[in-house]
């Protein structure tokens, strides 16, 4: 019998983590959505895509929880967007009442499920699903790092004119305009970055990363979902295939890098039991600062949440 992942929220983050986990082949998939009709067509559309892409994944669309029973990883996307003029901490209200509400749903069907939270503000909503859910922080486990990593790594091979299969990127911090693009660990082919672009261009490099949620927004007149959910997908690889992969990922810090009781993103190592292990990088001086007034922003997000 497959195992199952689970993927709260039929939106296009979510249905597009449906189908790359499908693709992918390796456990059947459930999409939940409290939207009549819409997971179910969703789950119909990504069967009927598996004769022409080769893979046997079975995908069901529920609007409960029943069919999710027993998933292995629950991925969480429900909420809403961001607008246009939208912060993501303007989301904090509306979304800790969805995320909350889902959390306890999914968890009294898979109480030993892996979470890995996806819907925004995400460091606020991490602390959301941690205490619904009364799981250790090894289980619960933000996506927005690999996301904004993947954002920097694509603007490095552009300017380059490199393979974005070449470029070594690492973002840290907090899910928002004070993420830290970490300059010191990113490399083109080993090449450190400062050796092929000048710090002018580095830090309209690291701006355009710290914005690319709202350049994004601005363009779609909401929030991306292809990179989004192609990240959490990569997530629940990293769990279900026991890999070993280490990503930067939204994690509760316990004193790591000099923070406490706090969710950040920092490089863990991901494997079946979730976070097997916070990595601990050498960071400047200016690096670290830039963490501490990162994670300072993620307090004022969190310190919304209803107590």
């Amino acid at each position: 019998m497959r195992r199952k992942v689970t993927v709260i929220g039929a939106g296009m983050v979510g249905r597009t983590v449906a189908q790359e986990v499908a693709r992918r082949d390796y456990a059947d998939v459930v999409i939940v959505d409290i939207v009549e009709n819409l997971p179910q067509g969703i789950a119909l559309d990504i069967n009927q895509a598996a004769p022409v892409l080769g893979y046997e994944a079975n995908v069901v669309g529920s609007n409960g929880y029943e069919e999710t029973a027993g998933s292995s990883v629950v991925v969480v996307t429900a909420g809403v967007p961001r607008k246009p003029g939208m912060s993501r901490d303007d989301l904090v209200a509306t979304n800790e009442k969805v995320v909350g509400s889902v959390t306890g749903q999914a968890i009294a069907q898979s109480p030993d499920a892996i979470l890995i939270v996806v819907s925004n503000p995400l460091d606020a909503m991490c602390h959301v699903a941690k205490n619904v859910s009364g799981r250790p922080r090894e289980r619960v486990v933000g996506m927005a790092g690999i996301l904004d990593t993947a954002r920097f790594a694509t603007f490095i091979a552009w300017e380059t004119g490199s393979s974005v299969k070449d470029v070594t990127a690492l973002v840290l911090g907090g899910h928002g305009d004070q993420m830290v693009p970490l300059v010191s660990a990113t490399s083109v082919g080993g090449v450190p970055l400062r050796r092929l672009v000048g710090e002018e261009r580095i830090a309209a490099l690291v701006e355009r990363t710290a914005k690319g949620g709202g350049e994004l927004v601005q363009l779609l007149g909401t929030s991306a979902w292809y990179a989004p959910g192609a990240a959490a997908a990569q997530m629940a690889d990293a769990v279900m295939l026991d890999e070993k992969r280490v990503l930067p990922c939204t994690a509760y810090l316990e004193g790591e890098y000099g923070i406490d009781g706090l969710y950040m993103g920092v490089p863990v190592k991901l494997g079946p039991g979730g976070i097997e292990a916070v990595v601990e990088l050498d960071l400047s001086g200016e690096e670290r600062q830039a963490l501490e007034s990162s994670a300072a922003a993620v307090r004022e997000v969190v310190g919304v949440l209803s107590s």
